[in-house]
């Protein structure tokens, strides 16, 4: 096959894979391994990052800047900023109540969980943060990007900052490993779980396949140079409404504006295997959590991650847990169907309260 004739069906699954999702745009990138070596692949995509003029924290003091400018009526909340050892972890703070907390994973930020918090900031208070070197934190000086360092910013921002006693728990893509790993750690503070569309033990089949091929130098360099997970497969697998509004996907891409700033987009994909020692000591541990409200939202459309396979593990862990299928949502069930989570926090927080 050569190299057109490649480049044209790569660019057609790509087109397609919304239908496929993250599976066909694994496929594509395999394809395109062999051209990786002419100078349109490997030409650096820059973005000219503005900071946001308007300082729009809820402390009012505080006049830190916002790294990029993001639509406010998408993202209307005002900022929280968790200092350590002179780095900013953003977060934000919304509603009173029981407190939920929204993980993320990659490539992606608290803005994946904006319209849960919209919705239920009215019942319950809504932390979502933004992981180091994602969305509005900064990045660390000499961090690895690997997951354990993420849950000892997790931890700290969590305990250590906002003091919380007790809060449910909402986990998909990485922030499931990341987010359960303080859980389980952490089990006497956890008043309930949504988990959706992620996993927690060693990689199989897929899943490993697309970490092995992630690992490769010349796709970790389709990523670094072409910001390839937030400005390729981010928008080609969420829905079509979500997909056409540039709002939503500048801001996807805008956290990531230089090859450096994507290091993150990069290490993540490659530690499903690299940390698998970890991953087999978090499932471990997942039995922690058997006495917890839990629910399962999946997205259907994910062929890594919301397959029956994954569905009957995560079963096999709660299995008296209530289950959401939704055969229109993809991977990134926080755009795609963020009426399911909120169905399901909404049922977790009547158990709590009862």
């Amino acid at each position: 096959m050569n190299k057109q004739v490649r480049e044209k069906q790569s660019n057609k699954l790509i087109k397609n894979s919304h239908k496929r999702n993250l599976l066909g745009l694994m496929i594509a990138g395999l394809m395109l391994l062999p051209t990786f070596s002419s100078n349109v692949l490997a030409k650096e995509i820059i973005y000219q990052q503005k900071s946001d003029p308007i300082v729009f924290n809820k402390d009012m003091k505080n006049t830190k800047q916002r790294p990029f400018i993001v639509d406010k009526e998408e993202y209307p909340f005002k900022s929280n900023w968790f200092e350590k050892d002179g780095v900013s972890m953003h977060y934000i703070d919304e509603g009173e109540g029981i407190p939920i907390v929204l993980t993320h994973g990659n490539p992606d930020w608290s803005f994946l969980n904006r319209n849960i918090i919209k919705e239920l900031s009215g019942e319950a208070r809504l932390i979502a943060y933004d992981l180091p070197g994602f969305g509005f934190s900064d990045t660390p000086a000499n961090f690895g990007f690997t997951p354990q360092e993420h849950v000892e910013w997790i931890s700290a921002l969590l305990f250590d900052h906002l003091k919380l006693e007790k809060f449910i728990l909402v986990v998909q893509d990485w922030g499931g490993p990341t987010g359960l790993s303080v859980a389980t750690s952490h089990p006497d503070k956890i008043s309930g779980v949504v988990i959706s569309n992620t996993w927690a033990w060693k990689a199989e089949g897929s899943v490993e396949q697309f970490s092995l091929m992630m690992r490769k130098p010349e796709m970790e360099k389709k990523v670094i140079d072409e910001n390839y997970f937030a400005a390729t497969l981010m928008p080609a697998s969420i829905n079509e409404k979500s997909r056409g509004n540039k709002a939503i996907t500048d801001a996807y891409a805008m956290p990531f504006p230089t090859p450096e700033s994507r290091k993150g987009t990069a290490i993540f994909p490659q530690q499903i295997t690299i940390a698998e020692p970890w991953l087999i000591e978090l499932e471990g541990r997942l039995k922690t959590l058997s006495d917890k409200p839990v629910e399962f939202v999946f997205g259907l459309k994910d062929d890594l991650l919301g397959t029956p396979e994954i569905q009957e593990k995560w079963r096999s862990y709660f299995p008296n847990a209530p289950v959401q299928l939704v055969p229109s949502a993809g991977h990134f069930t926080q755009e795609d169907t963020p009426e399911s989570i909120v169905f399901s926090l909404r049922r977790i927080m009547k158990q709590i309260k009862e």
